[in-house]
């Protein structure tokens, strides 16, 4: 069931850019950790981005670092992550996750989320 909901997939070419956001149904995240996984065809899920619950501690993985940025946008209650200059490895679905904790700190592995979306679809042609 999914509790959290992704938006702003799609299919573009190498080099491209998207902006996925994410919300919550009967959620607000300033409490929450914020992160976002990816798992393409016949892969395992795994991480991408996070975002603290103060938004002071941020994590990325190694392949996408100075490409992707993952924010948070108070106003809007969301969190959102800007993908530039897409390759095609980056083809999957991409999930939201989220944890309610009562600290600055972020984990980087899908066993330590226990809140989810259904995913978005990413496709990069090139």
């Amino acid at each position: 069931q999914a509790q959290l909901v992704e938006s702003g997939g799609g299919l573009v070419q190498a080099g491209d850019s998207l902006r996925l956001s994410c919300a919550a149904a009967g959620r607000t995240f300033s409490r929450y950790a914020v992160a976002w996984f990816r798992q393409g065809p016949g892969k395992e899920r795994e991480f991408v981005a996070a975002i603290s619950r103060g938004g002071g501690g941020i994590a990325y993985e190694d392949s996408v670092k100075g490409r992707f940025t993952i924010s948070r946008d108070r106003a809007k209650d969301t969190v959102n992550l800007q993908m530039n200059s897409l390759k095609p490895d980056d083809t999957s679905v991409y999930h939201c996750a989220a944890k309610d904790w009562g600290s600055d700190f972020i984990g980087t592995t899908k066993e330590w989320y226990d809140v989810w979306g259904q995913g978005t679809q990413v496709t990069v042609s090139s």
